[in-house]
């Protein structure tokens, strides 16, 4: 037996493509800070090549480092040839420009990983957590897979191409969410656009600071690999929104992107509150051979969708329970489901519980109910 909503049930003409976010990003995601709802999702559980933007991950290495005790903002930490060498001045990539057998304070280092995307940088704080970047990478992947990361596998700590250096732009969202939640502290890093270290002056290349209100984080990546992608976020009258996308052809095209992605991101999506957790569903359900015909309905959970605001006019939610349900029932057990439809999306299934209970009928009246169903040929 299915039951429909009718209070709920919004019909329209079948969804069509502008009810969706169109990109040409090779994956992307969209992903409400508060909730972790993914309002979005373009190949996003897909593990890519993340180049800089796994570089998040060494940041959290970091932030959680100090705040367990392991190391502190003002500490000075070796630069090692191999530092220098393989992500320094002398490599040709993305640097600080710390120099060989200098110390660095880690505030400083974090500053070049997040600003400049210092590949020395992070080879230093590699060596300083690890004891080299290899063993470094190893702890990054072990310590994704306890955070729940499933797809991240790190071969080291500053997104350089390598086969085994992947994520998902899923987890990368999920990864941005954790730094900020969790580090408040450190966040405002990210928002800086520009900083000067040893007499070199660089500046920020997020495309949206300065140029969206609200922005303030997080990280670019870029190799022919992955081609051009960006992890950003930015919060807008107390709604805070995070984007991942990578596969983009050129920085300009990056830029763009970046803007026309965050503003769909804030503007055209919504997080809809259908049910609390106790709230009454109708119609209550048939009992067979129960004390009481009918059965009061329930739902088990707050139940909130992530949807473009164009596609909620297409969205069905239905009461599904093979009735009638044959006592005797206990309030609580579970009886049903609320099935929430989008087309273009998978259905979203939660409990539907009984809300009393109801007892099984004696014996003569058990007797008469299944004359009852026979006459009716039921």
């Amino acid at each position: 037996m299915r039951a429909i909503l009718a209070s709920l049930l919004l019909l329209a003409a079948p969804a069509v493509a502008q009810d969706q976010y169109q990109t040409e990003a090779s994956h992307a995601v969209i992903m409400d800070f508060e909730t972790g709802e993914i309002l979005f999702n373009r190949n996003g559980d897909e593990a890519m090549p993340p180049a800089s933007m796994s570089k998040l991950m060494t940041v959290l290495m970091t932030l959680e480092a100090i705040r367990d005790g392991q190391l502190s903002l003002d500490d000075e930490l070796p630069v090692s040839e191999n530092a220098w060498r393989r992500g320094g001045a002398a490599s040709g990539s993305s640097t600080m420009f710390l120099e060989v057998n200098s110390r660095a304070r880690v505030e400083d280092l974090l500053r070049g990983i997040i600003i400049q995307s210092g590949n020395d940088a992070c080879i230093v704080i590699a060596e300083a957590l690890g004891g080299s970047e290899e063993a470094f990478a190893e702890m990054m992947t072990d310590r994704a897979r306890e955070l729940g990361l499933e797809s991240a596998s790190f071969a080291n700590a500053t997104g350089w191409p390598h086969p085994d250096h992947r994520i998902s732009a899923a987890d990368l969202a999920e990864l941005a969410r954790l730094i900020i939640a969790d580090h408040p502290e450190l966040y405002s890093l990210w928002a800086e656009r520009e900083f000067t270290y040893n007499g070199i002056r660089q500046f920020n290349r997020n495309p949206l600071l300065g140029v969206f209100s609200g922005a303030d984080g997080l990280k670019t990546g870029h190799t022919e690999e992955s081609g051009y992608g960006l992890v950003g976020t930015a919060e807008r009258d107390g709604v805070r929104r995070i984007i991942v996308f990578n596969g983009m052809g050129s920085n300009t095209a990056r830029a763009s992107e970046a803007e026309r992605m965050m503003r769909a991101a804030i503007n055209d999506y919504a997080i809809y509150d259908l049910f609390s957790a106790g709230d009454a569903l109708e119609p209550r359900a048939e009992v067979f051979m129960g004390e009481a015909e009918t059965v009061g309905l329930e739902v088990a959970e707050d139940v909130q969708l992530a949807l473009h605001r164009r596609a909620r006019r297409n969205m069905t939610v239905s009461v599904v329970f093979d009735g009638p349900l044959p006592a005797p029932i206990s309030a609580g057990d579970v009886v049903g489901r609320v099935v929430v439809e989008v087309p273009g999306q998978d259905d979203r299934e939660f409990d539907v519980l009984a809300a009393e209970d109801v007892g099984q009928k004696g014996l003569m009246g058990r007797i008469g109910a299944a004359l009852a169903h026979m006459i009716r040929g039921n």
